[in-house]
């Protein structure tokens, strides 16, 4: 599985910025790199997120929810989350505006992580099924 470094979510970051505006700047930088590990977590030799959509999903969760950066937190975690898929086989097909419902429930604490790992396996396509 290819995980995201800390270098790539600060270049993700600063490509939300540039793109569609708000403000540079990280409030938390500890919290930016708990972000990024979770994924990772282990349990008893257990991977904690099993799934390549339960990773997605808590690495997004991590970003919208801890808020480490001054702005651009929802921005930069669905994209995350997207490209993390892209990098393990998956394609994310799916409007806008789900993409930012989705932020915003997560923001405001109205799914879980079984819920947008869910809502991310249904925008998903594997690319090893895609049709050429």
């Amino acid at each position: 599985m290819r995980h995201l470094t800390l270098g790539e979510i600060l270049a993700f970051h600063d490509y939300q910025i540039e793109r569609f505006g708000g403000k540079h700047g990280i409030i938390n930088p500890q919290l930016v790199e708990s972000s990024v590990f979770r994924p990772r977590t282990v349990l008893y030799d257990a991977d904690l997120y099993p799934s390549v959509f339960d990773k997605a999903a808590v690495l997004a969760m991590s970003i919208i929810q801890f808020h480490p950066f001054v702005d651009g937190n929802k921005r930069t975690g669905i994209y995350s989350a997207i490209i993390f898929l892209e990098l393990n086989g998956f394609e994310v097909y799916t409007s806008k505006s789900r993409l930012v419902n989705l932020a915003n429930k997560i923001l405001n604490k109205k799914i879980n992580l079984e819920g947008v790992s869910k809502v991310l396996k249904s925008f998903s396509v594997s690319l090893s099924d895609k049709v050429i």
